[in-house]
């Protein structure tokens, strides 16, 4: 494992990185970038590089409106998967919009990333959301490595305060979020009408699945979903429900 890396993007901003290898060293990684004070966690997963126009405007609202404004407000910490893509990238531009300076901690498999500041970048890496406050960096060649560190990273920054995931749209790896997150216990909450993986869940959540994996997630009993029909009522609603899960 190494220890703290101070990250230096091309907006100005500045981030913590830390490289672990094997969970029992997230404790004390996580202490090395400065985070060790339990508290609540949001975790959201879904939508990377393959959301439509369409879904990205509908959803980018509730990042502005609804999850970076929560999130300050209960001085929580959100954890993603911390690329410059999707939901994370939505995430991060969210923070520095509305001013906020809650912990934005992005999980994700150092074998496909690029950090700043190394010049011999190779192409098929993806840029880091410049945007984060914390990297943790695991082990891992390919997308989806970094499923159940998500989530063992909030586990562990919760401690024993209240943690929920939020999923939006997604792919394949979207699925393996969900597992990740209900094999842990926590509550997922899909935002229906955002797209692909999420509506899907949704469907199996309303008895209507054709897929196996969604069937499987439904009957878990820890997947709620709030539909975003009409954006205004549904932002209220997903805000309430946000804050009473991270507020128990």
């Amino acid at each position: 494992m190494k220890s703290c890396l101070k990250l230096t993007f091309n907006n100005g901003q500045t981030a913590l990185a830390t490289q672990v290898e094997q969970p029992e060293e997230l404790p004390y990684a996580l202490k090395t970038i400065g985070l060790c004070s339990s508290r609540s966690v949001l975790v959201v997963v879904g939508g990377a590089s393959n959301i439509s126009e369409a879904d990205f405007l509908r959803i980018q609202r509730l990042f502005v409106e609804v999850l970076a404004p929560i999130a300050e407000t209960l001085g929580a910490y959100v954890v993603d998967g911390g690329t410059d893509a999707g939901i994370m990238r939505m995430m991060g531009a969210a923070r520095t919009q509305i001013g906020a300076k809650f912990a934005l901690v992005g999980v994700t498999p150092e074998g496909k990333v690029a950090l700043p500041n190394h010049s011999e970048t190779a192409a098929d890496l993806t840029l880091l959301e410049p945007n984060h406050t914390h990297f943790v960096l695991v082990p891992g060649n390919n997308w989806g490595d970094e499923s159940p560190w998500i989530s063992c990273v909030a586990t562990m920054l919760a401690n024993d305060a209240p943690s929920m995931t939020v999923l939006l749209n997604g792919g394949e790896i979207t699925f393996k979020d969900a597992f990740s997150s209900v094999n842990s216990g926590r509550v997922v909450l899909v935002i229906a009408g955002s797209g692909r993986t999420a509506d899907i869940l949704v469907d199996a959540l309303c008895g209507k699945a054709t897929d196996e994996r969604a069937k499987k997630l439904a009957k878990s009993g820890t997947l709620q979903y709030i539909d975003l029909i009409d954006i205004e009522k549904g932002a209220e609603n997903l805000g309430k429900v946000i804050k009473g899960l991270l507020s128990n």
